[in-house]
């Protein structure tokens, strides 16, 4: 120990932990993005430095409050001596608990889940923060017993407001510190899943694509549902640990039919999740650029997808992307099964061919696109053993899926809730059928993402996409210039075009709008990390 004194020890880790525990209350928001970025450092430096982001500059602002406040109350209670850098952290105290207070009233669009590794992440942080500060504070009361200065002494824990500008690098070295428990668990529960997978009888589907994975699954199993047991993957849970996680916590013997979505951002991530949950049956529900950023190219996306035929099972594929595939070895199906498609705002109807028959359909999904998930799935369970007349009456029972293009009746207006759209395909279908309602139409959406050298084109299209409707309202900075520039380009009217900074800046500006009989449109709610 530097100390002889034991009331000077105490001292030291006293202040340590007060002020660790004050400091890891100030990561909320940083392990809310890290999470919502499934825990990839690189992800969080590049949303740290995107555009219009202020947050260093909010820690920057924390630090100088800190400094200057923790100096004028230790100077003002200099008369202490010793204890006046003490009633100093006084300024800790009230910035950190201010910034904390600041932190929770800007929810997070998606917010933090408190999941065991995020738990133990926590802990590791907490620690961390509780070693470092304690180190620092024992380091500056050993340079004020060995420099013996009276002002030194009286600011000795001034210092400490560099931390703020510390969280960032302390938020990944505890991601860092986490990982070396948590990959090599990961890969235990991955190949616990697959054992078990293996010991089952379930049937198992896989589904990929750029997009309509989630949609799919969702009409996939409510049809399956009407004869067989059916589990799936819990909402967009798509990675190996998604999949593993249903399969661990379920007891695989209660079903008879496995539905997993499965997700992709770089070549190879299929094979890995088709090693470990080898699919019976396969759907490709669509190709376009999306996750292009990560894919580099179109090719690589097709290749991606591509991966899940190599095992041989049975392949059912959008008709738009089929001859994508048909260099890729096995047994492929085209889902061109649908004809003599009505599509509007009250579902849609439609002719579906099924083992050589026509049947006549209806669906209270809105959009030609659903009608084309409702095929694929239809032919998916007609291949399980379903008969024509249960896939029918199944298809009249189906409701709106959650945050895609869900409608939503409220005070005389109609919400379509496409919330997790971000793609092009999907934001083209959800403004056609927009188009498709009486009244006035309104569009709210911060752009489209993930489309690398893309993204600025395919924003610019989307704003062109945009005229002709009553009211556009873009969110946020990241994207809207080129939506905005394309608007006006193609004749959209400035007067009805509405820039605002967040989501809910948008719904209040609604409130000022909105008149019976009118449709609104939320077309891609960005999450945190963009």
């Amino acid at each position: 120990m530097f100390f002889i004194s034991v009331s000077k020890t105490i001292e030291c880790v006293l202040c340590a932990v007060v002020f660790a525990l004050l400091f890891s209350g100030c990561f909320y928001k940083l392990l809310g993005i890290l999470q919502s970025s499934g825990y990839s450092g690189t992800r969080l430096i590049k949303w740290s430095h995107k555009k219009g982001n202020l947050v260093f500059g909010r820690h920057v602002l924390l630090a100088l409050l800190c400094a200057l406040a923790c100096a004028v109350i230790a100077l003002c209670f200099s008369f202490a001596g010793e204890w006046s850098a003490v009633i100093g952290f006084a300024a800790y105290i009230i910035f950190f608990s201010l910034f904390i207070w600041a932190d929770n009233r800007v929810a997070l669009r998606t917010p933090l889940t408190l999941t065991p590794r995020i738990k133990r992440l926590i802990v590791v942080l907490t620690l961390l923060n509780a070693i470092i500060s304690y180190l620092t504070v024992c380091l500056l009361n050993f340079a004020d017993s060995v420099w013996d200065n009276r002002v030194f002494t009286t600011l000795r824990y001034c210092p400490l407001s560099v931390f703020p500008l510390l969280m960032f690098p302390v938020t990944l070295l505890a991601n860092l510190i986490s990982k070396v428990y948590e990959v090599p668990h990961n890969k235990s529960f991955v190949k616990k899943a697959k054992a078990k997978l293996n010991n089952s009888n379930i049937k198992v589907v896989g589904i990929t694509g750029s997009y309509g994975k989630t949609s799919c699954k969702k009409i996939l199993a409510d049809i399956l549902s009407e004869k067989y047991r059916v589990l799936s993957t819990p909402r967009s849970h798509n990675t190996p640990m998604g999949l593993a996680l249903a399969i661990n916590n379920n007891d695989l013997t209660s079903y008879d039919i496995f539905i997993a979505e499965m997700g992709a951002r770089h070549v190879g991530d299929i094979a890995e999740l088709c090693e470990f949950c080898p699919p019976d049956i396969t759907l490709i529900t669509g190709i376009c650029p999306q996750h292009l950023e990560s894919f580099g190219s179109i090719e690589n996306v097709v290749k991606a997808k591509a991966e899940i035929l190599k095992g041989g099972a049975e392949a059912y594929i959008a008709p738009e992307c089929f001859t994508l595939f048909e260099a890729y070895s096995g047994v492929k199906h085209c889902a061109d099964c649908v004809s003599d498609m009505v599509c509007n705002a009250e579902g849609s109807t439609f002719n579906l061919n099924l083992g050589g028959k026509t049947y006549k359909a209806h669906t209270r999904l809105l959009g030609a696109h659903s009608v084309r998930n409702v095929a694929i799935s239809a032919l998916v369970a007609y291949n399980l053993g379903m008969t024509a007349e249960e896939i029918v009456a199944a298809i009249e029972k189906l409701d709106f899926i959650e945050h895609r293009l869900q409608l939503i009746k409220s005070g005389g207006v109609n919400i379509l809730d496409d919330g997790y759209n971000s793609n092009i395909n999907g934001a083209a279908a959800a403004l056609e059928v927009l188009k498709s309602f009486e009244g006035r139409k309104i569009v709210v959406t911060p752009g489209l993402v993930e489309l690398g050298v893309l993204e600025e084109e395919e924003n610019t299209r989307l704003g062109e996409r945009l005229v002709g409707l009553d009211f556009v309202i873009l969110v946020g900075e990241t994207l809207i210039a080129p939506v905005k520039n394309g608007y006006l380009a193609g004749g959209g009217n400035a007067a009805t075009l509405k820039i605002v900074p967040t989501l809910n800046v948008a719904q209040e500006e609604l409130k000022g709008i909105l008149q019976p009989n009118d449709t609104v449109l939320f077309l891609n709610d960005l999450p945190d990390i963009y």
